[in-house]
């Protein structure tokens, strides 16, 4: 998966990999940390195609439910399925076991509007 510094984030703390035509997405390490223990990970299943700026899914945790936003549309072509039996991964790893989707998109060009790491860093530092 890739580090973060080749990611783009938003400000509701969705990251984003655009590696071609494909986007990997997953929340950032500080979404994690402030929703806590996450319990369930549902995204909308492989070949459901969604429009930019709807919800990709949905990550719970002890504490609320947060929905995963994509400023991408496009159709999902995978889910991270090991989420099913360990949704914490996202805790302990969200850039890379803790992944969310990947969707083929025929836009990249919204990863041009979103925060590169740094500025995600500077904005929403995590510790």
């Amino acid at each position: 998966m890739p580090d973060k510094s080749a990611c783009r984030f938003t400000d509701s703390h969705e990251w984003f990999y655009v590696d071609g035509d494909v986007v990997t997405l997953g929340i950032t390490q500080y979404a994690a940390n402030e929703l806590t223990d996450i319990t369930y990970v549902e995204m909308k299943a492989v070949g459901e195609t969604i429009q930019a700026g709807e919800t990709v899914g949905e990550v719970e945790s002890v504490k609320t439910t947060a929905d995963v936003y994509s400023p991408f549309g496009g159709e999902v072509i995978e889910i991270n399925e090991s989420l099913s039996d360990d949704p914490g991964r996202i805790n302990t790893d969200p850039f890379n076991a803790g992944w969310l989707a990947k969707i083929r998109t025929d836009d990249p060009t919204p990863a041009e509007r979103l925060m590169d790491a740094a500025a995600y860093d500077r904005k929403y530092p995590v510790g």
